[in-house]
């Protein structure tokens, strides 16, 4: 028994400048003749190179990625919930002293921070907690260190003093591995991204 091929389709040559139709004799073959084939080798070799570009970054990445200490991970998860506190609190002012976001610009520049109202160092297992971030100027949170009385007084008119005694009270100590802080940062990251969707 024989089993009969469909003949080949015409389809158009690649080269741009010449685009005639042609029935491929060979699987693949992209271009109606030799010169045609010439004509847009380098064209094949420009997205080759970009290709094999596009792997070696992605290697890179891989590589790095291994490289990485836990401290590194920890300062990426901390930036992913900094940003999203920022943005949470765009609309709100300073935690601390009430200004906003023009009054911060002659102040302080057009920076804010995300402080911590129970510092990294005093109590490292609330470090990604929310409710113990909010957005702060640059001046209350590095030249007044985060200007703690005025942060707290505020802090219970913004979330209740319920949380706030939370806050203030102790802690299970907690050692984050390297799986969650990059679950952690993968999770702020996704919120940050519902918000600029939400905002826009």
């Amino acid at each position: 028994m024989t089993i009969e091929r469909k003949p080949a389709k015409p389809k158009p040559c690649k080269n741009p400048a010449c685009r005639a139709s042609f029935v491929p004799q060979r699987l693949g073959q992209a271009v109606c003749s030799p010169k045609c084939g010439l004509a847009i080798k380098d064209v094949n070799q420009e997205r080759a190179r970009k290709s094999l570009a596009q792997v070696e970054r992605s290697e890179i990445k891989v590589r790095k990625e291994k490289l990485k200490s836990r401290a590194d991970h920890l300062r990426e998860a901390q930036a992913a919930v900094n940003e999203y506190v920022r943005l949470r609190d765009a609309h709100l002012p300073c935690i601390s002293c009430d200004s906003t976001p023009n009054d911060n610009d002659l102040m302080t520049g057009s920076r804010w921070d995300a402080g911590h109202y129970r510092s990294v160092g005093a109590c490292p297992e609330l470090r990604f907690e929310p409710l113990n971030i909010h957005r702060q100027c640059v001046k209350c949170n590095r030249n007044l260190s985060g200007n703690a009385v005025e942060y707290r007084i505020r802090l219970v008119l913004r979330i209740g003093a319920e949380k706030v005694a939370w806050i203030e009270g102790p802690h299970e100590a907690r050692k984050y591995t390297v799986d969650e802080i990059k679950a952690i940062k993968a999770s702020y990251r996704e919120k940050t991204r519902e918000l600029k969707r939400a905002a826009a």
